[in-house]
């Protein structure tokens, strides 16, 4: 049974996914505090662990946490639920190592099919991959068994949502996305100014690795496209 750890001030918001969780199959521990779950984690890793930003009297309390759980494993999956939804905060604790940034007015199907999909790519992350598993795009390489992207062989570090947009756009390099067509294939529901902002993210995280990057193009009204 996997074991998820639950970091949320407020008893009653801990305990109702507490209670959803348990109902999908999973075992759960829940924390008030950082320090509570930060000395729970240094004696036993949970399988993955959902954090909110404010702990109590830390503002950002679960930033702090984050990069302490990292530390001790660069795998672990970790997500950040909260009712912060600024692309400041956002971008702060995906860059802190956080797989996955969703909000607290995420539907309950949407949140256990994340927690699942994490799941999934950190049990395919051991399976060797095939050649009918790889898509080759130029110097783009995507690797869909494990939920992997690579350009010009530097990996790209990539939340759920984000790979599932790349690989959406990159499988028909010229085809134009449209916005629900990226909610469609990256399984979330979201605003359009969110979609907005991920493709921004995504853009900054290839251009850090190549400042030349130029293949994710917007069409007006449209949507995106990959490659010309």
């Amino acid at each position: 049974m996997k074991q998820i750890a639950i970091v949320e001030d407020e008893t009653a918001i801990r305990e109702n996914y507490t209670d959803v969780l348990k109902k999908h199959g999973y075992a759960v521990q829940g924390y008030a505090d950082r320090l509570q779950a930060q000395a729970a984690f240094e004696v036993k890793l949970p399988d993955l662990a959902i954090i909110d930003i404010g702990l109590g009297h830390e503002i950002d309390g679960g930033f702090t946490l984050c990069q302490s759980l990292r530390a001790l494993s660069p795998t672990l999956p970790i997500i950040f639920l909260t009712a912060r939804d600024s692309d400041f905060d956002t971008v702060c604790g995906l860059r802190m190592g956080a797989d996955d940034y969703l909000t607290k007015d995420i539907s309950l199907p949407h949140l256990i099919a994340r927690i699942a999909a994490l799941f999934r790519r950190s049990e395919l992350l051991a399976v060797p991959s095939s050649a009918e598993t790889l898509l080759y795009r130029d110097a783009l390489t995507i690797d869909q068994n494990k939920m992997q992207i690579f350009w010009r062989e530097q990996p790209i570090d990539l939340t759920v949502t984000e790979f599932w947009m790349v690989y959406a756009l990159a499988k028909r390099p010229g085809h134009v996305r449209s916005r629900q067509d990226l909610m469609d294939d990256a399984r979330v529901v979201v605003d359009d100014s969110t979609i907005t902002s991920h493709v921004k993210r995504i853009r900054k995280k290839f251009l850090q690795q190549d400042p030349d990057f130029d293949q994710i193009h917007t069409v007006y009204g449209m949507g995106y496209r990959w490659g010309a």
